[in-house]
């Protein structure tokens, strides 16, 4: 039987809209889950606030990469409880890897807690909702091996109106020793890359300028009709023969979407391939930047990290990148004070630093993650101290870097994407070029959204400053 359209549609507003408070920390992938989220609830009758005390339910998207992070979810989990107290009939609800990680055992620890959802059981929320208003908590956190959201059309809450995210790949099968990321996410799996281009072409209709392609590990990016990367030698021949890779996918939406500017991440130095990078050079919409996270410059560290790469594999990768494009931008995240770290392996880290010279990095101090390999078989002997230490030169030595790279840049023009209006002045926008460097100037007639050419007059570590030509 045909329903018409326009009845379900004066149904749903004829109920009163309920609000969704949706506070996200962590990677761009848990930015991008809880726009999918948000799109989820949206078919509930939620609608989105900025306001936590007029919110209906509460949710916080949460991150298990650091202890750290975990530190800061509790601290907020306190505050809500403080907005609870006033209004009794709110609902908290705990998203994300750390309520992967920790299960039932958020429920017992974090009483006003009604709801704790997993990565891969988010088009369950609706469900869990409806138990916490029957008055029993609610929780799933079982991951799944297909789930990829591919057909749910993200609502665009947190995003400036210009860039956007756009997930191609679930989950990892690194299994590096510090990571808790194969615990909360699962295996790898991809996405259809039709849906893929479908979501872009959806951006290009709504204004948005540019796309970042996610995942733990984009490059490991693998269509074959369905499933796990790890069963892809099950897929029979003509599956295998019309199988798309990363660089295959890259190509794709390059050529279906040429109104996009094109970014990806993150990439795993040891599925990094040429192939992508010549890809990178063929397409003038793909943006001539490279987030390549090494963790460490020390072969025994990188060993014991379970990386897949030596520092030797890692150079020549970026040889290879610099060969086919001089001006990509590099960034990397590094790790300091992992467990047997002696100060000749800190040494070989900044000594690789001053080969690759990076644009910029994320920069942190080892953090022992319960039940991943180096919390079950290595001892974090590394005192914090020493961890501290080691750190600031690492940051010292970047910002050194990041100075001299931009200095280079003073007087080069840029095409660059305005993104906002900058943080220090009401009278300057802030945008990125394609090599990713982030670039103040002047508004005059320019507007967000717009490319503009801008020539560099002057620069921070951080930041280029120049003016519209």
């Amino acid at each position: 039987m045909l329903v018409d359209q326009n009845i379900l549609t004066k149904k749903r507003s004829k109920s009163k809209s309920k609000k969704m408070y949706i506070e996200t920390y962590g990677c761009q992938m848990n930015f991008s889950d809880s726009e999918i989220v948000a799109s989820i609830l949206s078919e509930e009758n939620y609608i989105s606030t900025k306001i936590i005390e007029e919110a209906d339910i509460i949710l916080v998207n949460t991150c298990s990469i650091r202890e750290k992070a975990e530190e800061t979810v509790r601290k907020r989990l306190n505050f809500y409880n403080s907005v609870k107290k006033r209004n009794k009939n709110i609902m908290v609800g705990v998203m994300g890897c750390m309520a992967e990680r920790l299960k039932t055992k958020l429920l017992e620890e974090e009483k006003l807690v009604d709801i704790v959802v997993g990565p891969d059981a988010y088009r369950d929320l609706p469900k869990l909702i409806k138990k916490v208003e029957d008055g029993r908590k609610a929780i799933n956190v079982i991951l799944s091996k297909e789930e990829t959201y591919g057909n749910v059309s993200p609502v665009r809450f947190l995003s400036n109106g210009v860039t956007a995210f756009v997930s191609i790949t679930r989950g990892c099968d690194n299994m590096c020793s510090f990571c808790v990321v194969p615990f909360t996410r699962g295996r790898e799996r991809s996405r259809n890359p039709n849906s893929i281009v479908v979501e872009c072409k959806e951006l290009i209709k709504n204004s948005f300028k540019e796309v970042t392609l996610l995942g733990q590990n984009v490059d490991s990016y693998l269509w074959y009709g369905g499933g796990l990367k790890k069963d892809y030698d099950k897929a029979n021949d003509n599956e295998k023969a019309n199988s798309i890779n990363f660089a295959k996918l890259l190509t794709i939406v390059a050529e279906e979407c040429p109104e996009l500017r094109i970014r990806f991440s993150t990439s795993n130095p040891q599925d990094m391939t040429e192939e992508v990078i010549k890809t990178m050079k063929s397409y003038s919409n793909i943006c001539n930047y490279i987030h390549l996270p090494v963790q460490s410059g020390s072969n025994k560290i990188l060993k014991l990290m379970n990386r897949g790469y030596t520092r030797e594999d890692y150079i020549n990768l970026i040889d290879t990148i610099k060969k086919h494009i001089p001006d990509c931008g590099l960034s990397m995240d590094m790790i300091s004070g992992f467990c047997n770290e002696t100060d000749f392996d800190h040494a070989m880290t900044l000594s690789l630093m001053d080969y690759v010279k990076y644009d910029y990095g994320y920069m942190f101090k080892y953090s022992d993650r319960p039940n991943t390999y180096a919390h079950r078989k290595l001892e974090d002997n590394v005192s914090d101290e020493i961890k501290s230490t080691r750190l600031s030169e690492i940051i010292s030595k970047q910002r050194q870097h990041s100075l001299e790279n931009n200095k280079k840049k003073i007087g080069s023009k840029f095409e660059v994407l305005i993104e906002g209006i900058s943080k220090k002045s009401e009278y300057d926008f802030f945008g990125r070029n394609m090599q990713n460097n982030v670039i103040i100037f002047p508004k005059q007639k320019a507007k967000i959204g717009d490319i503009v050419t801008v020539e560099v007059e002057s620069c921070t570590s951080a930041t280029l400053i120049g003016k519209i030509t």
